[in-house]
């Protein structure tokens, strides 16, 4: 893969991450800053090529015919869904774009819809639910339902939560989303935001509050982790590793080492975990600034942890069911 085609690629994601004509000045602004950041790694002109995409100076149809291979057709395809499944919502607008860009890149129409179906299902997984895949989460202990509260309060309950076990089932959420990263199937990525979203409502409910998807949502965007700009980091840092020594495969998904993305997976979701714990430990008291600044300090913090951790990591790729897992994740 050369440069061309990795920007290429880069376009699609973007492109996909506008597709709904909604996406509100936050989002842009995450994406944006994506950009700048990857573009510091990497000898993409990352800043243009989102203005140019912003601005609909480059066209799908110019980004698609870079990508001669089939595999990585299929990678930009992939990737695109993932981008605009990334916040569990599906838009009329992202259908017809995903319609089109299938059409572009020639692929076969039930194959496509069969890959969409799936990752609807894996996006839209319940918040509430047991994570049996990962150890130290309890799934007998888990709650059965989401709440569905817009603004949650607190119930009532006989003692506080046990603070050991948080951190045990922050660390080991953050260990398998890192793991996830090192798999060579778009599944994988995609189930990290779903695995989060998970990992906050259990912190939610174990301090008596019932959490219902867009209250999570919110909670994160407030912390400054978009959905759908999360997604495209997540890629970029790995389509970075990739370039910086990687191949693709014959299914165009890089293999290899993948411990760019990976240790950014870990560091996200470690630090979300902890920020849950200090913002509804705290009764909620947090404001945006406050959430925002506790954020950034725990993700530099974890950058550092997820060094130790990496043979762990690396351990729980190897012993991955992802079949099980994204099937759990959608059962709830």
């Amino acid at each position: 893969m050369n440069t061309r085609q990795a920007r290429s690629l880069v376009a699609v994601c973007l492109m996909a991450a506008f597709a709904d004509g909604r996406q509100d000045a936050g989002e842009r602004e995450h994406v944006r800053k994506v950009a700048e950041s990857l573009g510091r790694d990497i000898e993409i002109d990352f800043i243009p090529l989102y203005q140019d995409v912003l601005l609909g100076r480059l066209s799908l149809e110019a980004a698609v015919a870079e990508l001669a291979e089939p595999g990585l057709r299929q990678l930009a395809f992939e990737l695109a869904v993932g981008v605009c499944e990334a916040d569990g919502r599906h838009s009329a607008e992202e259908t017809a774009f995903l319609a089109r860009l299938s059409g572009l890149l020639g692929l076969e129409a039930g194959a496509a819809a069969a890959f969409i179906h799936e990752a609807e299902a894996v996006a839209e997984a319940p918040a509430a639910g047991a994570l049996t895949e990962l150890p130290g989460f309890d799934a007998g202990a888990g709650p059965s339902a989401a709440g569905g509260v817009d603004r949650p309060e607190p119930a009532a309950a006989a003692s506080g939560p046990d603070a050991a076990a948080l951190d045990r089932m922050i660390l080991n959420a953050a260990i398998l989303n890192g793991a996830l990263e090192l798999l060579p199937q778009s599944m994988a990525s995609m189930a990290i935001i779903p695995l989060q979203v998970r990992l906050v409502y259990r912190i939610g409910k174990a301090h008596g509050y019932e959490l219902d998807r867009g209250h999570i949502k919110d909670f994160l965007a407030t912390t400054g982790v978009g959905m759908t700009g999360q997604y495209v980091e997540q890629f970029g840092r790995k389509l970075i590793g990739g370039l910086l020594g990687k191949v693709l495969g014959g299914a165009g998904r890089a293999i290899g080492s993948q411990a760019t993305g990976s240790a950014f997976s870990f560091a996200t979701t470690w630090a979300i975990g902890k920020v849950a714990r200090q913002y509804y430990g705290g009764g909620r008291t947090l404001d945006t600034a406050a959430l925002r600044q506790s954020f950034t300090g725990l993700f530099e913090q974890a950058k550092t942890l997820q060094t130790r951790y990496a043979p762990e990591i690396a351990q729980r790729a190897s012993t991955l069911d992802l079949r099980r897992l994204t099937a759990e994740l959608r059962a709830g």
